[in-house]
């Protein structure tokens, strides 16, 4: 069987990278003659790290590769991988100059199909068309069926056999129920109020119960010091651990509990069921992540929602952001009945 060899871009954001490796994942598993150069940031390359025949290059935007002259020197390294086809997974403007290279050398390519003008009729104030867009990963999916390459996701949970974390193992090893928190996320309007997450933690009591707080940087870690420093029950993960252990603790968690971040769709790269909080945006909008349920996306109907693709835009409901209608006792009887 003949070798086809694919060159995959992804440059950001985390959670978008991640549902790649998902996709990535289900393409190897139907094409064992497949092998895939996977570009991306470099501290994503443990998203990929478990999938068959797949070359992990790194791009330095900032550095290296970076404008027009960094992506003809990036375009040069690629080459010398012996490409048959190039699939644009991003469809931004550095992806786009270096496809441009690789179309004028004579490459087979396909590009995203990001649904751009169906997002904003979803997310427009007058005259939204509130209905469920084509899935992230599928539109990702759509790109290698573009390449002739059949795929068939299943859009089920895999649980991924991974190391217990030597940092955690004592408390991983007790029969308390555990739980992850990714509380934190880039815009302001999906971030879940610091005290509601003190109304969850007390709860639920330290004998039976370990929460473990994921992703952020510093400011973001000084909170998650705070809280452990207050509750036995609460560990903090972010500054401790690097993304390869971040996902092997999440694996080893009974559910996780995510903003609409990429704490969520880190679960889904390692099988790990996860509630996840919606304001300002919305799973309609194709973000919900791999294998997860809509019955476990915790949110409040309202006509104004969504009012933004990225949660980068506010969105009052009746004079509250939306993201403040989820009370604390939401999250805690959709976690009292897993």
């Amino acid at each position: 069987m003949k070798k086809i060899r694919v060159l995959v871009t992804r440059f950001s954001a985390m959670g978008d990278v991640a549902m790649v490796a998902s996709v990535l994942r289900e393409l190897k598993a139907q094409h064992k003659n497949l092998e895939l150069v996977m570009v991306s940031r470099p501290h994503f390359a443990p998203f990929f790290e478990n999938i068959p025949q797949l070359k992990f290059h790194p791009i330095f935007p900032e550095d290296q590769h970076k404008g027009p002259k960094g992506l003809w020197r990036l375009f040069n390294e690629l080459k010398n991988y012996d490409i048959d086809y190039v699939a644009d997974l991003h469809n931004n403007i550095r992806s786009r100059i270096l496809t441009l290279f690789f179309k004028t050398a004579g490459y087979r390519l396909a590009t995203l199909d990001k649904g751009r003008h169906q997002k904003k009729d979803l997310v427009r104030k007058k005259g939204k068309v509130f209905t469920p867009l084509r899935a992230t990963v599928e539109r990702y999916a759509d790109v290698f069926r573009a390449l002739d390459l059949p795929l068939k996701l299943h859009h089920q949970l895999k649980h991924s056999e991974r190391p217990v974390p030597v940092a955690f193992q004592a408390v991983l090893e007790t029969e308390k129920v555990k739980i992850g928190i990714a509380p934190f996320a880039q815009h302001p309007y999906k971030v879940w109020k610091t005290a509601n997450w003190e109304t969850v933690f007390n709860e639920f009591p330290a004998s039976t119960h370990e929460f473990f707080i994921f992703g952020g940087g510093k400011q973001e870690q000084e909170i998650a010091d705070q809280w452990k420093s207050q509750y036995p029950h609460v560990k903090n993960t972010i500054g401790v651990m690097n993304v390869k252990t971040e996902l092997d603790l999440i694996s080893h968690l009974d559910v996780m509990i995510s903003m609409d971040s990429s704490g969520m769709h880190m679960a889904s790269l390692v099988g790990t069921r996860c509630l996840s909080i919606w304001g300002a945006t919305h799973p309609y909008a194709g973000f919900l992540g791999y294998g997860q349920s809509l019955n476990d996306c915790i949110q409040v109907d309202h006509p104004n929602r969504p009012s933004s693709v990225y949660g980068n835009k506010s969105c009052l409901c009746d004079g509250v952001e939306a993201i403040d209608l989820i009370s604390p006792q939401m999250v805690i009887e959709r976690l009292k009945k897993i």
